[in-house]
């Protein structure tokens, strides 16, 4: 027995001593390669199948924490997919292998200064129990045994789970700190936030053994605007690797552009798999008009998935023509050879880009919008600092930091001349437009590529969140904070639409629901002598001063530009964190974790949701839905229980709009741009919800009145400039009048008859007269306060100059919608408004309801309705310009009825028998 005893403790000696002489013998590099650390054998425990339950810092503590005084290893600057995604890769370059399941590290120092690299060994709590850990308790023996000197461990984890240990006893919480000093706080070890951001150092035992802590990248980033407010949000919501990329790379020899393509496919499968929530495979279909495109198309798309190879979404078909309509009806028949259809990637756009900076936040980056770069810092012609501005209240402040990122798009020279006013511009701006038609125009689980447009572009069309999209156009343009769709852009991707739909469809210019310019930044490469060229792909460059620049590249490869970025800023900076590999590779973002197919059918049976609104949460949300949900007002109906509706016709709740407070929405623009997705998809209907969202913006963030009118208007000019509406309503005083002779009197009559005094225009007081005859008794002080609204030349008439040009599809201004409600109500016909119809002619309008009739009325803000006007909106109406307008309908049946009177007059009672 006590031979046996003794050949164990001799095995046990040895190996700890072979585990020990390996320990002293390691890297230098105070950078652990993974497997390297992994070396007792344990599973790899993987980052993306843990959910961060760190709760949200506010925007007010996250600007406190720029404050503070900090020195950051990394300062990104802009919001964007890129930016977001560089603060996500800096707070995990650690956290991949430190969360949820703690972790002891110790360093072994010789008394010749050698120090091994710090061993990470995975434990439970109970340490006592933990094999692993009793190896590397033997470790210390065996190093006290020959050093003579005792070691000290830390075990890595959360809060609850750091400890310092000896090797004999755990050591209380009051002697923690005291040996602790400042890496440890009294009481509860290393906090949580200290361990995400922090880098303190080493501390010593007894001199030769030391204990090193280890710790991600301080990181902080901060954008100007909102996260998303740019590009980012701008784009054709797509996730591909580039099928014309793929051909100019077979039909070139190119290889770069295969990397390209290769490295695009490979974030595309990554991004539908870390944020399956947000995205969803595509079909596209390629149609063939020339049987010789056939096996062309299908060859050159059989390559695009063959280059995918195992990370391919689905395979590529081909489809007879028959089964080509039959999947997409609104298809061009005539000499239809077939389609070819392949599989990309779509999502939100937006929220995706929201959701990797929530989650860089949830992993302890700083992350602030709203606060711009003014200026930066250099000590010894490096880099040390910059100056801050907060946006919202305009106060300045200096952050120490030891190295910069540029990621914000197309105001990347704006950055680098900051750094060096002498650098040459890189950035080549070129402005994409988008606009959004009605869903009917495409199937809802399909997409078309238009390969060959009249001058060499592609233009798509994909269903997106129940509309279409179609774009995009390519246009040399100025880089500006606030991009504008120009209305020959808008043309141009409605004619090409209109090439490939059948006559049914009629493709018209009043169907545009909203329109928006995106500047995708070219740029040139600072690092080839030949700088006049554009890339093709995304550069990284580093400047004397150590200022990182990632600029161009596309969406689809924001995580590989961003990892390729920081490994850039650490070389640069001599950072020093554990790994110096990327760990964002398939890493689960924000509200992934949970997330299923049918985790809304749960939304619906716990909380009473409609079922559309429930699929909606849980898609733009993930397993956050249930947070959401929880926020939701009762709607006071059978049901739905819960969800009030900011707009009748989309699936966006009361709730949403709280809980976009705390996702840092700041103003009514961060609101309905990109926590909802309301601007982008109607800009009409964002125009109706925003009073309503504003009001509960301001219960959240404390708002006055006067704080309420100006995001309005702020909200307001952003929906008529930057969304499409502004340039919606001057397309239509370029339409022609081409009306015939017996058109032109016949509308002429219909509006003597509603001008019933013959001046030329309808004004308020036609308004007032019209409701009290049918009933409706609008308080005088209502009318006032509408017309001092709509009346901006202050000369009390209301003119329907824009109305008569309007739009139905974009929201149909509702010019006298209440005379048209009551006429449509008398002679028997449904209502076109039953949300706002009265019940009873006698019914008083509220001034909320006249006040929403009325302000959509005078667009062009001279106060009066005019005859020419009228005949061009008519005109407009007849061309296809405009889809329906309500005052032409009831124009046409107040003709009805005044003839009608006309002939209860010739006609008396006795002589009609009393009507019998």
């Amino acid at each position: 027995m006590s031979r046996r005893r003794l050949m164990l403790g001799g095995g046990a000696a040895a190996a700890g001593a072979l585990v020990a002489a390996w320990a002293l013998s390691a890297d230098d590099s105070p950078c652990v390669d993974f497997d390297r650390s992994n070396w007792y054998g344990g599973a790899k425990v993987q980052a993306k199948t843990e959910r961060r339950k760190r709760p949200l810092p506010t925007r007010t503590e996250q600007v406190s924490a720029l404050q503070a005084g900090h020195v950051y290893d990394v300062l990104i600057v802009g919001g964007g997919a890129t930016g977001a995604g560089c603060a996500l890769d800096a707070t995990t370059r650690v956290h991949s292998l430190c969360q949820t399941v703690p972790r002891y590290g110790v360093q072994f120092v010789s008394p010749l200064g050698h120090r091994s690299s710090p061993a990470i060994i995975p434990s439970t709590s109970d340490v006592a129990c933990d094999c692993r850990f009793g190896l590397l308790i033997l470790m210390t023996i065996m190093g006290k045994v020959f050093r003579g000197h005792r070691a000290f461990l830390l075990l890595v984890g959360d809060r609850s789970h750091a400890s310092l240990l000896s090797f004999r006893n755990r050591v209380s919480d009051g002697e923690r700190s005291r040996r602790g000093g400042r890496l440890m706080e009294k009481g509860c070890g290393v906090t949580e936030r200290k361990w995400a951001t922090g880098t303190l150092g080493q501390w010593s035992t007894s001199g030769n053994f030391y204990f090193t802590p280890v710790f991600c990248l301080r990181t902080a980033l901060v954008e100007a605007d909102d996260f998303a407010s740019g590009t980012s949000s701008r784009s054709t919501k797509l996730i591909h690797g580039g099928v014309r990329y793929l051909q100019k790379a077979i039909m070139q020899l190119d290889y770069d552009q295969y990397k390209m393509v290769k490295e695009a496919l490979h974030e595309r499968a990554n991004m539908l798999e870390v944020a399956p929530h947000l995205t969803r495979p595509l079909p596209i279909l390629l149609p063939v008009y020339k049987w010789w495109q056939i096996p062309y198309y299908w060859f050159g798309i059989k390559m695009y998935d063959l280059v995918a190879g195992d990370r391919n979404v689905k395979n590529s078909y081909y489809l007879s023509k028959k089964n080509t309509l039959e999947l997409f009806p609104m298809l061009k028949s005539d000499n239809l050879c077939g389609g070819i259809v392949y599989y990309d990637g779509q999502q939100d756009d937006a929220r995706m880009n929201l959701a990797i900076a929530l989650t860089a936040a949830r992993h302890g980056a700083t992350i602030a919008n709203h606060v711009s770069v003014i200026k930066l810092y250099k000590t010894g012609g490096k880099l040390s600092g910059a100056r801050l501005k907060d946006e919202l209240t305009g106060k300045e402040w200096d952050i120490k930091t030891r190295s910069v990122i540029n990621a914000t798009g197309p105001f990347t020279d704006k950055i680098r001349k900051m750094d060096d006013s002498t650098v040459n511009n890189i950035c080549c701006p070129s402005s994409g437009v988008h606009i959004v038609l009605p869903g009917y125009y495409s199937p809802e689980h399909m997409g078309l590529l238009d390969p060959a447009t009249s001058d060499g572009r592609v233009i798509f069309f994909l269903p997106w969140l129940k509309g279409t999209i179609a774009g995009t156009t390519d246009m040399p343009c100025e880089v500006t904070h606030s991009p504008k769709p120009t209305e020959d852009e808008i043309q141009f991707i409605l004619q090409e639409v209109k090439n490939y739909l059948n006559p049914d469809v009629e493709v018209r210019r009043g169907d545009v629901l909203s329109a928006w310019s995106g500047i995708r930044p070219l740029v040139s490469d600072p690092n080839k002598p030949d700088t006049q060229s554009l890339a093709r792909n995304h550069i990284v460059h580093v400047s004397q001063s150590g200022l990182v620049t990632i600029a161009g590249g596309k969406w689809t490869t924001y995580r590989a530009m961003a990892a390729e970025a920081i490994d850039a800023a650490i070389e640069s900076a001599n950072l020093k964190p554990l790994f110096r590999e990327c760990q964002t590779d398939g890493f689960l973002i924000e509200g992934a974790h949970g997330w299923t197919p049918t985790m809304y059918i749960r939304l619906v049976q716990d909380f009473g949701l409609e079922m559309e609104v429930a699929q909606h949460l849980a898609k733009s949300y993930g397993d956050r839905a249930f947070a959401v949900a929880k926020m939701a007002s009762m709607t006071g109906k059978r049901w739905p229980i819960i969800g009030k509706k900011v707009h009748p016709e989309f699936p966006y709740i009361d709730a949403e709009i709280r809980y976009g407070v705390r996702e840092y929405a700041c103003t009514a623009v961060d609101m309905i741009a990109r926590r909802l997705r309301l601007a982008f998809l109607n800009v009409q209907a964002a125009a109706e919800a925003l009073p309503a969202i504003v009001d509960i913006m301001a219960e959240e963030l404390k708002w006055n009145d006067a704080e309420k009118k100006r995001q309005i208007k702020l909200a307001s000019d952003f929906l008529a400039n930057e969304m499409g509406q502004m340039v919606n309503r001057a397309s239509r005083d370029k339409i022609p009048i081409n009306l015939t002779k017996d058109e032109i009197q016949t509308y002429i009559k219909r509006f003597q008859i509603i001008d019933k005094d013959r001046k030329g225009f309808v004004s308020i007081n036609d308004i007032r007269r019209s409701l009290k005859s049918m009933g409706v008794k609008p308080s005088e002080d209502e009318i006032r306060a509408i017309l001092s609204e709509i009346d901006v030349t202050y000369h009390g008439q209301m003119e329907i100059q824009d109305y008569l040009q309007v739009d139905l599809k974009r929201g149909i201004h509702r010019v006298l919608l209440f005379v048209l409600i009551i006429v449509t109500c008398r002679f028997g016909s449904p209502c076109l408004d039953m949300s706002v119809c009265p019940q009873n002619y006698g019914e008083d309008v509220t001034g909320e309801q006249l006040h929403e009739i009325l302000r959509e009325i005078d667009t062009n803000m001279n106060g009066q309705v005019e005859l020419d006007e009228y005949l061009q909106m008519m005109s407009a109406i007849k061309s296809g310009h405009v889809a329906y307008s309500r005052f032409a309908r009831m124009a046409e049946m107040e003709e009805e009825h005044h003839e009608k009177e006309l002939l209860k007059k010739k006609i008396t009672v006795e002589r009609s028998g009393g009507g019998l």
